[in-house]
């Protein structure tokens, strides 16, 4: 019997959305941590592990799975409120994270395709 082939991580397209969000939000992230240091590192920081629990669920089996893919949604949703603070406070301008929001909200879609909890 022939072993059930599995993804690998660099296959895997919310891998890949995860990581193109963290390349995109770059340059906010840096103008945003000029401004308020915590809040650019705190949003740094939810970036990373989105992409980190994804590729964690991505090899993980039954509630291990779920509950990275968990994890990952609500480092998206703390990515996304990271945003809208730096929004509100003046560090960016609404239009400067739109791109990025937009990709965070497909994410979100896909984390919630695969089980996550909201």
């Amino acid at each position: 019997m022939q072993a059930k082939p599995t993804l690998r991580t660099y296959d895997f397209h919310l891998l890949d959305c995860a990581l193109r969000a963290i390349e995109l939000l770059r340059p906010t992230v840096a103008r945003i941590r000029a401004c308020d240091r915590d809040l650019g590192e705190q949003l740094r920081r939810a970036l990373s592990s989105i992409a980190l629990n994804v590729a964690e669920g991505n090899c993980s089996q039954g509630g291990n799975r779920i509950a990275r893919f968990s994890t990952a949604a609500g480092s998206n949703s703390e990515s996304r409120a990271a945003l809208r603070v730096a929004v509100a406070w003046g560090y960016v301008n609404a239009r400067e994270v739109e791109a990025g929001e937009q990709l965070l909200d497909g994410i979100a879609a896909m984390l919630h395709r695969l089980g996550a909890a909201r």
